[in-house]
């Protein structure tokens, strides 16, 4: 079965395709602030170029749901849906949090994996993971140095962008910290592989925000639920 990987979650607009045997058959990256709406539906035409079969080939769409920009969240998420829709095929959401965490899993290093997105003033989203990938500690919203007191004692290994706030806070306490620093994006090619594995029934691509929008709808406005067609 070959998958389609989607990721607008956070500064990258990415996409994948994996081959019958789990190898990339096709990926591109591209790192961006803003535009994710402009670029993703053409990289994703270009890599589908690259693969046997075209759309027809494809047997899921993965895409990641959150935590992360609330605007990119629903770009790729709209677009997975709709390449679903017209595939006729299921989509699965992957946590950025655990996608950020499966290079450093799969690296099978004693000590805790926790991963942290910037959530700003201050805050991260955070998560933590065992080295045989078993949640600890499931995704949420905190501050740096509650999540620091959260990781327990023994070694740590850091990733994602609030990592350097993590990792500032978990030394005062005393513990052990090595910071990823390269792993700021999901590797799009970890996002498909951890949508081959995941149950359409259990993981439904839908957002995953943790926290409310920073913009408010203007009094007299209309607003439209999160998941709104």
């Amino acid at each position: 079965m070959k998958i389609l990987a989607i990721d607008t979650a956070l500064p990258a607009v990415s996409a994948c395709v994996l081959d019958d045997e789990g190898g990339v058959e096709a990926i591109e990256s591209i790192a961006m602030e803003r535009g994710h709406a402009e670029a993703l539906l053409p990289l994703i035409d270009r890599v589908m170029a690259r693969v046997d079969g075209g759309f027809e080939a494809l047997g899921r769409v993965a895409v990641t749901v959150g935590p992360g920009s609330f605007t990119g969240l629903r770009i790729g998420i709209a677009a997975a849906r709709a390449i679903g829709i017209a595939c006729e095929i299921p989509v699965v959401g992957v946590s950025t949090l655990a996608a950020l965490a499966a290079p450093l899993i799969v690296a099978q290093k004693p000590g805790v994996v926790a991963v942290a997105i910037d959530a700003r003033h201050g805050n991260i989203f955070f998560a933590a993971f065992g080295p045989d990938g078993r949640a600890l500690l499931a995704p949420r919203i905190a501050s740096a140095l509650e999540a620091a007191h959260s990781l327990g004692p023994g070694d740590v290994r850091l990733a994602g962008s609030g990592a350097p706030l993590l990792a500032a806070e978990a030394e005062k306490l005393g513990l052990n910290v090595e910071l990823i620093a390269e792993n700021l994006v999901p590797d799009i090619a970890f996002v498909a592989r951890l949508g081959l594995f995941a149950d359409p029934a259990l993981a439904p691509a839908r957002p995953l925000y943790l926290k409310a929008a920073d913009a408010k709808p203007q009094a007299g406005s209309v607003f439209l639920p999160t998941d709104a067609p």
